[in-house]
């Protein structure tokens, strides 16, 4: 079953959006792909007043309940990846290779991690208290207990929509909260299929509601409303300084994770293939549309010159083309002002003394929206597309000659969300990571540990999902404390 056009999931309900329809656009053929919901204000509202209402409920499930039903959802969405798979790959334009293993699978897979059930209460040694003028002395006993934050918006990003949403529902869910989701503008018409399979596999009225549109009131209306007790976002800088501005008038609690500007600190000792690899990723993933691509070269000068000669010659191997091809490894970004924002980078930085070694032209292609895997070298850390995250495939390089200049060549940008360090000595590798002022490090290797702690420093974000994580985010500490 395919969820009707125009209708977004409220209180367990397809309802009419407000504002009637939009047009979601494919990238790489600039075809209308179908029509999403153009939500009101008042949609917004609605939608968290019934997350709100099916809290009190909701919270009271035994977590062995939220498991089963998250073990169901799985279950059917896996049985719906052969028509999921080319929807969510029209929607954003990633590459078939892209789309069938990084998209539908790895939703399956956050709903299953957060099907497992872990303690949610800390026991804590008692105390001998002493009488007061507020109560008589006696043995304190204290247990710290995980509580649900209460209704949580879900507001995901446009490069890996439903994987996004499942990263925030799933640890929301199994903890006790509601949710209203809210998908980005470009894409979210998987995102409605993935609402209506939570529907079928059981959740009640009002736990899972879901809101759409291009125009930033639907967002904002969610944000500031007092129905909503926590925002989990992840996006642009500007756009969750915005949502800290907001939400910060009814006190929410806010897991933000926002852009990145990713160092890849190379030392001379490093091998160049490793090195290359991991740095090439920028291009070949995704277009470069990732907050932790390593995107910032950072070059010990006696392999500055070896390092970036082999990424010229990797970038203008990649070939640039239709996402169905089963050849094609960079497929077109989201939008066209998303590619001109990115080629006014490259020129920008042309004209700051950058010198471009590979791409820096748009691709002679019939339709879609496309940027060449470009290589800026010669870059100096003031210089704009330097300092400034891009989100495409660009990759911008500068030496370093000591290590002391290298770190602070990596720590230079306002950004701090994942950095990479390569090195033939692990001791200097573990080091540098120390050293490096960003919520995550990778040594010698661009892959991820999904357990580990995810989330920023500096404007990167505040706060922390990934793995157990993701349960302590969506939940508050609440203290019981008792005498005998």
């Amino acid at each position: 079953m395919t969820v009707k056009e125009g209708t977004v999931f409220i209180n367990g309900e397809w309802v009419e959006a407000g504002k009637g329809s939009y047009d979601v656009i494919n990238p790489a053929t600039e075809q209308v792909v179908g029509q999403a919901p153009e939500c009101s204000r008042q949609d917004a509202e609605a939608a968290a007043a019934a997350a709100r209402d099916a809290f009190a409920s909701w919270s009271r499930t035994s977590p062995q309940e939220r498991a089963a039903l998250l073990n169901r959802a799985a279950d059917l969405l896996m049985a719906r990846n052969d028509d999921l798979v080319p929807l969510v790959q029209a929607e954003t334009g990633a590459t078939m290779r892209v789309a069938s293993t990084m998209q539908v699978p790895i939703v399956a897979q956050r709903f299953r991690r957060y099907a497992q059930i872990e303690p949610n209460q800390i026991p804590l040694p008692p105390q001998q208290g002493q009488a007061t003028a507020l109560a008589p002395g006696g043995i304190v006993g204290a247990v710290a207990v995980r509580q649900p934050v209460g209704v949580v918006a879900c507001i995901t990003p446009y490069n890996f929509p439903l994987v996004n949403a499942a990263g925030k529902l799933g640890p929301a869910l199994a903890m006790g909260n509601t949710c209203v989701i809210k998908p980005a503008p470009q894409n979210p018409l998987a995102v409605l299929e993935l609402v209506q399979v939570l529907e079928e596999a059981g959740f009640p009225p009002g736990v899972v509601n879901v809101v759409t549109g291009s125009l930033p009131e639907t967002g904002e209306a969610l944000v500031a409303s007092p129905d909503i007790d926590m925002v989990s976002f992840t996006g642009s800088t500007s756009v969750g300084v915005r949502i800290s501005e907001v939400g910060a008038r009814t006190m929410k609690r806010m897991l933000l994770e926002l852009g990145g500007k990713g160092a890849a600190l190379v030392f001379d000792d490093a091998s160049v293939d490793v090195a290359v690899g991991g740095i090439a990723s920028t291009w070949a993933f995704h277009s470069g549309q990732i907050c932790t691509a390593p995107t910032r070269v950072i070059a010990q000068r006696g392999i500055y010159d070896q390092l970036v000669e082999k990424l010229a010659a990797a970038a203008k191997y990649l070939k640039v083309g239709d996402p169905l091809a089963a050849d094609t490894l960079v497929g077109p970004v989201i939008s066209a002002p998303a590619r001109d924002r990115i080629e006014g980078y490259v020129q920008k930085g042309k004209a700051e003394g950058a010198e471009v070694l590979a791409g820096g032209e748009r691709p002679d292609m019939p339709s879609g929206f496309y940027v060449a895997p470009t290589l800026l070298a010669g870059c100096t850390r003031d210089m704009t597309p330097v300092q400034e995250e891009i989100f495409g495939p660009v990759v911008v390089a500068l030496p370093f000659d000591d290590d002391d200049e290298g770190i602070a060549l990596a720590n230079s940008t306002p950004f701090g969300l994942y950095d990479y360090v390569f090195t033939g000595d692990n001791s200097k590798g573990m080091d540098a990571a120390r050293r490096l002022r960003s919520g995550n490090v990778g040594i010698n290797t661009a892959q991820r540990n999904h357990e580990a702690p995810f989330g920023g420093f500096k404007m990167s974000g505040v706060g922390r999902d990934g793995g157990s994580f993701g349960l302590h985010a969506y939940s508050e500490l609440q203290s019981i404390v008792w005498t005998s």
